[in-house]
């Protein structure tokens, strides 16, 4: 697959030390758009769009958002805990916008499962289908997002 300058510029972004220290793919060796598309088939097998993951996401980083770095409890069975730091990040897709850094810890008090995102991870699912490569330690499993945060 020949690639189009853009392409090769975004894939270079998402390596380790370009713009975040691991990167946006883990020991994912794919191309960083058939990480996109294997995740899109998986959404479309669960009926759920990246918008309403991406929405669900914000609802809990919202609502965290002012517990001053310690847990809290949402909605009776969610454990969430939202840690911000200094500073904003750009998206490794080229366009405007840079994203608070921090990180959103949720844990489903019912089945015990917990997964940790960004305020970044939530525009790149959101705009771009990006869940990031295996391995990445921001990945959010799109099989696994609806026994978490839908349950």
């Amino acid at each position: 697959m020949k690639q189009t300058p853009q392409e090769k510029k975004i894939q270079e972004n998402m390596q380790p030390g370009v713009i975040t220290l691991n990167g946006f793919l883990g020991n994912d060796n794919r191309h960083y758009q058939d990480i996109i598309d294997e995740d899109r088939r998986t959404l479309e097998r669960l009926s759920i769009t990246p918008g309403e993951i991406a929405d669900r996401l914000q609802y809990f980083a919202d609502l965290a958002w002012d517990s001053y770095d310690a847990p809290i409890i949402i909605d009776e069975f969610y454990q969430v805990e939202y840690k911000s730091y200094r500073g904003k990040i750009p998206c490794p897709f080229p366009h405007a916008g840079r994203y608070p850094k921090g990180t959103i810890t949720l844990k489903n008090l019912n089945c015990g499962k917990e997964i940790c995102w960004t305020p970044l991870n939530i525009h790149m699912i959101r705009e771009h289908c990006f869940f990031e490569g295996k391995g990445s330690p921001h990945r959010i499993e799109p099989s696994e997002v609806m026994k978490i945060l839908f349950k």
